[in-house]
């Protein structure tokens, strides 16, 4: 039952869809139902939508997610981003489950949803404020309890990979949809309301809460999750060469830089529980350096310390967390803003951008953070528009070295060493994403998750050698796809969830059941799974999406030292996994 919000006009009403789960399956048909194809992203006709769902933000394990979805600015296609943290619980507690917003508000605006309805006010005088200060100063209005989803100066600006930023730290931060706010005027979404989101069996969620606690111990990446730095803390000896992006992909071999010691993030923690109501995993933490000015930002995702360090040649922690708690700040995606900065030093080093960054210079980071969301001279308009466009700006010899897909920057796990990662990150209809499907390594006979792999074989996805990359690899990676996209499309958590993490499929479909109050099983995740699936490609055809390439680096430049020596995408072998990864999935 989303709310219908036109800016344009203010008017609000309220949809029926019974029956409807409501996460992004409803967007995304609310998405194609309801604009023309062709629009431009910026278009006031555009639909953003925002939502809990019928699951995200009630009080359970795996249950805090709110997913954002409109048409990206930089992929041209569906871009999803989701926010765990506290704000689905939020915008459930106001009365919604689900807003699609239209128009563009005639000044820069906030909605407020209250006590089951949703209005517009003014916010003209938050314009050039951060998602911190912004948020400090709903709340002052609202009350403290008020929970806040705000842009900063990047999307009002219109940068093409801005963010959203929710309650500080915890940001929806892939495919540009703070710029799609921007473009709207919307500067923030404001919800005020403590009503907890219902739950037909209390019992039963209780019980799995309890199940899911126990398991902390037990489960090694949860307990990694939980623990102090955390998972996204990384820290021990470095991965081996071909594990992470170094230096925009470009240094196959050694790199000679370091991962941080566990010690070397005493004194940095800002918040390091609580974030997600009802889920004692703790997985999202907060860090920042001592004495950064905003340090509430810093909400530490796992792809920040690769996509802000050693993407870009850098390895001091204190000036990537300080980067990523001003990206958050500033509402930059911290993954495109390292992918287009590595571009760009890369395209420097190359003499290809005379005067552009250089790898490795931590000390010039902030000031090109800054650039980059205030469009501030030629390299930060040009650097706004994301690799891909000014790859093409920069002329044909620039092209080689933008890693991405359908526009959006490539996140920093390699594909050449996980040719299913590969797959995903170039066959997912959105575009790319790390956490779009589980991690090759996780299933290999030897070195993989072996606790995981009944949950795995259960949807057809068996253990295999991490480098193969065949037809069955297409396959496999089509069913783990499948899979977390119908974690997505409820609103599950995929770092609570099968198959490697503590909520097995039979604990996912019995949450499901116990908060719905109906049966909700296995084979109804999946067929939820397919059907965003199939409803996000549809959109990409009309809307003549990217090709489902990799860059051509992934198929020419293999790994050239360590375990994973020789590692690279054949093509004709990812073309014939490609072929039978449509083929699982019935697309053609």
């Amino acid at each position: 039952m989303p709310f219908i919000v036109d800016l344009t006009s203010g008017n609000v009403e309220k949809e029926h869809h019974p029956g409807e789960i409501g996460g992004s399956v409803l967007g995304l048909r609310l998405l194609a139902g309801r604009t023309p194809a062709g629009l431009d992203p910026y278009d006031p006709r555009t639909l953003l939508y925002v939502a809990a769902g019928a699951l995200g933000g009630t009080a359970a394990p795996g249950l805090a997610k709110a997913v954002f979805l409109a048409k990206s600015p930089l992929t041209g296609v569906a871009g999803e981003s989701h926010a765990l943290g506290p704000f689905a619980a939020g915008l459930r507690g106001a009365g919604a489950k689900a807003l699609a917003v239209t128009g563009r508000a005639a000044r820069l605006s906030y909605l407020l949803v209250q006590g089951g309805e949703v209005s517009l006010h003014d916010a003209s005088e938050l314009r050039g404020l951060g998602t911190a200060a912004t948020t400090d100063a709903l709340r002052a209005r609202h009350g403290e309890g008020a929970h806040v989803a705000a842009i900063g100066p990047a999307g009002e600006n219109l940068v093409r990979f801005a963010g959203v930023v929710t309650d500080y730290a915890y940001a929806a931060g892939r495919y540009g949809l703070g710029a799609v706010f921007g473009a709207k005027n919307l500067k923030a979404v404001v919800c005020v309301g403590d009503a907890p989101a219902e739950v037909a069996d209390p019992g039963a969620v209780a019980g799995l809460a309890a199940y899911y606690r126990d398991s902390l111990a037990t489960n090694p990446l949860a307990a990694l999750q939980a623990g102090l730095p955390g998972f996204a803390g990384w820290v021990g000896d470095p991965p081996a060469p071909g594990y992470a992006a170094v230096r925009n992909f470009s240094v196959a071999g050694a790199h000679g830089l370091r991962v941080p010691a566990a010690g070397d993030y005493d004194g940095r923690a800002v918040a390091t529980t609580g974030a997600c109501p009802g889920c004692p995993n703790d997985c999202l933490k907060v860090y920042a350096p001592p004495g950064l000015a905003e340090r509430r930002t810093g909400g530490l995702g796992q792809e920040a310390f690769l996509s802000l360090g050693w993407n870009l040649g850098i390895d001091d922690l204190d000036a990537v967390l300080a980067a990523n708690a001003r990206c958050n700040d500033l509402g930059l995606d911290p993954v495109s803003l390292g992918g287009t900065l590595a571009f760009a030093m890369e395209c420097a080093e190359r003499g290809l951008l005379p005067g552009g960054p250089a790898f490795g210079d931590a000390a010039a980071l902030t000031g090109l953070l800054d650039d980059v969301a205030a469009r501030t001279g030629p390299l930060g308009d040009l650097l706004a528009e994301g690799s891909a466009r000014a790859a093409a700006k920069l002329g044909p010899d620039a092209a080689p070295y933008a890693m991405t897909v359908k526009g959006a920057e490539l996140p920093c796990f390699d594909p050449r060493v996980q040719p299913g990662i590969g797959l995903g990150y170039a066959i997912a209809p959105g575009g790319p994403r790390y956490d779009a499907l589980e991690h090759d390594l996780d299933f290999d006979p030897v070195a993989g998750l072996a606790y995981s792999f009944g949950e795995a074989r259960r949807i057809g996805a068996e253990p295999a050698p991490v480098a193969g990359l065949d037809a069955e690899r297409g396959r496999r990676t089509a069913r783990l796809l499948r899979l977390w996209s119908g974690l997505d499309a409820l609103n599950l958590c995929v770092f609570a969830s099968s198959p490697t993490r503590p909520l097995t499929l039979d604990h996912l479909s019995a949450l499901a059941t116990a908060v719905l109050g109906r049966e909700f099983t296995v084979d109804d995740l999946l067929a939820a799974g397919q059907e965003r699936l199939d409803a996000m490609r549809a959109y990409a055809v009309r809307e003549g999406g990217g090709p489902d390439e990799l860059p051509a680096r992934m198929h020419e430049e293999p790994i050239t030292a360590g375990p994973h020596e020789g590692a690279v995408l054949d093509r004709a072998s990812f073309e014939r996994a490609r072929a039978a990864f449509y083929e699982e999935l019935g697309w053609r």
